[in-house]
């Protein structure tokens, strides 16, 4: 009877670790779904630097590793249109990195795309458009989120047309619409943003709708690990709306 028990616990424990996966893996209810694995966890095949050179800098503990990479922005070799993102980052005790997305000229990505930032925030500091987790230098976090450097936070991004939503650590923190940024400039604070094309400002809602996902370097060691992505086709989001439309009937 001891032997049946001590049997049926060890089965019980099993049972949640049958829908994981491993770092780096897809689980079976992912690979269902249609999800990709982006970083392999070993080596960067099907990565390259935006700038075209050659990618320097190591896979450490089963991470990317961008610091010392060769360029801005390590970047995967697919641009991606509608999308669901999740990655998992590591800062270093001082860190500025960050996530892009939707970079539609590699040579310029920050004016070509849209970055949220990855940064390790003061203690008790409000949030800001340059926190962690920002809509970088147009729209701050709703709350401050991240563990902190050295702990690992889990990143979800959606971007499906003109709306971006980003949760960090299962807390939403972003939730926008490009087309309310129709004016050249516009940003949720006094003053414009930083972002130009040829010499003038740009409007966030003209940025392209389709172009590549990357993590930047801006000289601090950051980590990203479990980079999973799942297109969302034309088809899905017509049903969507389907359903939304049925349901308010």
């Amino acid at each position: 009877m001891r032997r049946i028990s001590t049997l049926l616990f060890v089965a019980l424990m099993l049972l949640p670790a049958a829908g994981m996966a491993a770092d780096n893996e897809l689980t079976p209810k992912e690979k269902a779904q249609g999800w990709q694995l982006l970083f392999n966890g070993k080596d960067y095949t099907g990565w390259k630097n935006n700038n075209g050179k050659p990618i320097g800098s190591a896979v450490e503990d089963n991470a990317m590793q961008t610091n010392n990479c060769g360029g801005y922005i390590l970047t995967y070799d697919k641009p991606f249109s509608d999308f669901l993102l999740k990655c998992d980052v590591k800062m270093d005790e001082t860190c500025n990195s960050g996530i892009f997305l939707r970079m539609e000229n590699l040579p310029d990505p920050v004016n070509t795309g849209f970055e949220i930032q990855v940064f390790t925030d003061k203690p008790g500091s409000k949030p800001d458009v340059h926190s962690c987790g920002a809509l970088y230098d147009v729209k701050a976090p709703t709350k401050a989120a991240s563990h902190g450097a050295g702990k690992w936070d889990h990143y979800e991004v959606k971007f499906v047309g003109k709306k971006l939503n980003v949760k960090l650590n299962g807390t939403e923190i972003i939730n926008a619409n490009l087309e309310d940024y129709k004016e050249p400039g516009k940003r949720d604070i006094e003053g414009n943003h930083k972002f130009e094309l040829n010499g003038k400002p740009r409007a966030l809602n003209d940025f392209a709708t389709t172009g590549y996902i990357g993590f930047q370097d801006h000289g601090h060691k950051c980590w990203y690990k479990n980079v999973k992505i799942l297109e969302i086709k034309k088809d899905a989001k017509a049903k969507e709306g389907d359903a939304k439309a049925d349901a308010s009937k």
